[in-house]
């Protein structure tokens, strides 16, 4: 098959130990910690878990100087622990969920809170406040054999030396192997896809100039900073 344009390029993570994971698709859980829920003007109850996608060239891999995004006055971060599928499925049971998992990382996923709090006043999309350029920043990966399962690890971010978000990752609503459960329901999952956990309370803004410095116990740091005017 003769492509009539260049293929996009793959996005791809760095592992701890050598070698690039490939990026296939980027889903992220919605208020999986009850602070945050709380914090975001909902109810923290354990009800069933949703879902929205990145593009995979929203990648941004740690130590990199990004432009502040355009079309909003308002970009948040929200620190995450990203889960690898190093294996695909559908319907996969929880128990045995843990066998897809390639390795954990240290995410952050950033919003424009301004255009997503429109989108939901008005029963919109929310993908122009979450699925655009620059959005899914992401640590180098660390297989699970090296970390075994992180039921429990400290997470945290701090902007320009300042602790913005500290919790646990303990306190997810719903685990790792109960997420993998329930995506693999809608979706079948397969190797690549990356899996944002979700945040716990303490998002805020960030400006330009800023540097991120985003941390989970037992993983690689990330480091992102956001151009400065003069940049």
């Amino acid at each position: 098959m003769a492509l009539v344009i260049d293929a996009p390029k793959i996005a791809t993570v760095p592992v701890d130990g050598g070698g690039e994971f490939p990026v296939r698709r980027v889903w992220c859980v919605g208020r999986n910690y009850s602070e945050h829920a709380r914090e975001m003007g909902h109810d923290p109850d354990r009800e069933e878990p949703f879902f929205f996608i990145k593009p995979s060239d929203a990648i941004v891999l740690d130590g990199a100087t990004i432009p502040y995004p355009s079309m909003t006055r308002s970009v948040h971060h929200e620190i995450e622990l990203v889960v690898a599928i190093g294996k695909g499925g559908s319907d996969i049971d929880p128990a045995k969920a843990m066998e897809h998992v390639f390795g954990y990382a240290v995410g952050v996923d950033l919003t424009r809170r301004d255009l997503q709090n429109e989108a939901k006043k008005q029963g919109r999309p929310w993908e122009m406040g979450k699925a655009f350029d620059n959005s899914a920043m992401i640590g180098t990966i660390s297989p699970l054999a090296k970390t075994g399962p992180l039921d429990k690890a400290a997470i945290w971010i701090q902007v320009n030396g300042q602790d913005r978000q500290r919790s646990d990752v303990a306190k997810l609503i719903w685990s790792v192997p109960e997420i993998i459960g329930h995506l693999s329901r809608y979706v079948e999952l397969g190797a690549g896809d990356l899996i944002y956990t979700g945040t716990p309370e303490g998002v805020n803004a960030v400006v330009a100039g800023d540097e991120m410095h985003g941390h989970i116990d037992g993983l690689h740091d990330l480091r992102i900073r956001i151009a400065g005017s003069s940049t």
